[in-house]
């Protein structure tokens, strides 16, 4: 069975690149149905519905495992049955359904949109960095400072741009688009189940550890990503007082990486505050309960304006390398 059909090896990469591209130019218009809002409106139909009573744990697993499984399913038999028609027409359609897909699956350049948009609200007032920054980030924002809002905003860019694009790309890579549809079920159910609160704890806990599991070595690779693209910008423009070499970046990585309350986001986060030289964590109010995140850096320095625009640089750089290396990749698993 072929997940991408694939009578030219170039196939896969052109559905990629396209997909890609389109995410550049165009972002995630918001007029779009989106496959990601019905996964939502699925998750939220089966939370309700089943969220209560005994066996939360056990019925959570249960349609945290069938969703994902179901999801699988429907997109590999849709673009299995359209491979054995073997007719020019239908593998046109899947190729254009494809790219269709991956390219909502993406989500770069909204993410780097979304964080522009916090500074520079926050550039005209505070009270409109913090409403802008509550699109992006799960923690109550009503009470943050400047710095709070700014770290906020950087900090859920390096996060997800693993969650957003390196991981979709990596799980394309593997399983093709049923494989990048899936992983985008998973995340979304982490997103809107996976939490440690009264109401989710039990019931989302499966949810939280498949997202664990699906995420653990898209997030390093990430880091790793962000570490080598921010580098090298870093050779050209920063101060002489903040240059690392690569081996400093990456035993800074090392080092903060794991001290995340995640088992995930500490990594890309670890990058990308070794690229700027600062210091992300500290306490967070989620749910109306202080959380605390262990810091991750130990320079508290003011972040700044022209730090966003070293972070979305290096997280596009870092999503150019990453579609780079998986043409790659891809030529060699498809080459006649």
């Amino acid at each position: 069975m072929e997940i991408i059909p694939h009578s030219s090896f170039l196939i896969p990469n052109f559905i990629l690149i396209s997909a890609w591209l389109l995410d550049l130019l165009i972002g995630d218009p918001s007029w779009l149905p989106h496959p990601v809002v019905y996964m939502g409106k699925w998750i939220s139909f089966g939370e309700k519905h089943l969220n209560k009573g005994h066996h939360k744990m056990l019925k959570g697993a249960l349609f945290s495992i069938f969703s994902i499984l179901a999801i699988f399913a429907l997109f590999f038999f849709f673009f299995y049955f359209l491979a054995k028609a073997e007719h020019p027409a239908f593998e046109i359609i899947s190729i254009i359904l494809q790219i269709i897909f991956v390219f909502f699956c993406l989500a770069g350049k909204t993410l780097r949109k979304e964080v522009r948009m916090v500074f520079s609200a926050l550039d005209k007032s505070l009270d409109g960095g913090r409403k802008q920054v509550a699109r992006i980030v799960g923690r109550d924002t009503s009470e943050l400072s400047e710095q709070e809002v700014r770290s906020a905003a950087l900090e859920t860019l390096a996060e997800n741009l693993s969650d957003g694009v390196i991981a979709p790309i990596f799980w394309f890579a593997i399983l093709g688009v049923p494989g990048m549809l899936t992983y985008k079920m998973i995340n979304t159910l982490d997103s809107m189940i996976g939490y440690k609160n009264e109401r989710h704890r039990q019931f989302g806990c499966w949810a939280a550890h498949i997202d664990d599991i699906a995420n653990y070595i898209p997030a390093r690779i990430t880091a790793l990503f962000i570490t080598l693209t921010g580098w090298i910008y870093t050779i050209f423009h920063a101060s002489e007082g903040r240059k690392r070499n690569l081996w400093q970046h990456l035993k800074f990585v090392c080092h903060y990486g794991p001290k995340h309350a995640s088992p995930n986001s500490g990594w890309p986060e670890a990058a990308l505050a070794s690229i700027l030289d600062c210091r992300f964590g500290g306490t967070h109010n989620y749910f109306g309960k202080e959380f605390y995140k262990p810091y991750i850096g130990d320079n508290p320095r003011p972040l700044t304006t022209s730090d966003m625009t070293v972070s979305n640089t290096t997280c596009l750089s870092a999503e150019i390398f990453t579609v780079l290396i998986t043409t790659l990749i891809l030529t060699l698993i498809y080459l006649p």
